[in-house]
């Protein structure tokens, strides 16, 4: 089964991961068909069908605590949860571009195995009411918009900054302080691209 993995701020002014290291960090943990993409702490993999999402996150991050030092955010998604993602963003509902979009991906419970269900729905109640009340700081043409689970497996905020990220003030860390979760952002290239690797067939691969 494919999964994704994204880490937390890696190379981008936090942890320093060569993508070679997480690759051979994966592998240990015996994951298959290993492959990493930019070296923002992006990779998708194979797994025992079934394998929880959370236990896989959770084996991930002490993996590289224990080899490289600091603890890390990790969250990982089935493969068709991704492409879930990519097929609900609102900002593409009616033809519109994909100039400017990101994805938030926000964190559940650290460390607390896997979800079920039920909690995962709870768990992104709050963060939907969170972010109902929020005053976005959003320069013209920009928009957020929050997407739960359901329908996704997990909550995300979908961006549209025309301007730019680097200009903008709804940035990660700007929605982890006022959502009170960790979170981490993709543009919508990389989300398409990993969603696109997930749904490949590795040669020899079945």
């Amino acid at each position: 089964m494919d999964y994704v993995a994204l880490l937390r701020a890696v190379n981008v002014g936090g942890v320093k991961l060569q993508m070679a290291e997480l690759r051979v960090l994966l592998e240990g943990l015996g994951l298959r068909n290993v492959r990493t993409y930019l070296q923002s702490g992006n990779a998708v993999f194979d797994a025992a069908d079934g394998e929880p999402p959370s236990a896989l996150a959770t084996a991930i991050a002490l993996r590289i605590q224990r080899d490289i030092g600091p603890r890390i955010g990790v969250l990982v998604l089935t493969g068709d949860a991704m492409n879930d993602i990519v097929t609900a963003n609102p900002f593409l509902a009616e033809g519109g571009s994909d100039e400017g979009l990101h994805v938030t991906f926000l964190f559940g419970v650290e460390d607390s195995g896997d979800f079920g269900e039920a909690s995962e729905a709870a768990y992104s109640a709050v963060y939907e009411a969170a972010f109902r009340r929020l005053e976005l700081p959003a320069r013209e043409g920009e928009a957020a918009m929050l997407v739960g689970a359901p329908p996704l497996a997990a909550p995300v905020v979908y961006l549209k900054l025309p301007h730019g990220y680097g200009t903008s003030k709804l940035t990660n860390g700007w929605f982890e302080r006022k959502l009170g979760a960790a979170a981490t952002t993709r543009n919508w290239r990389t989300v398409t691209a990993l969603a696109g690797m997930a749904a490949e067939r590795p040669e020899g691969r079945r």
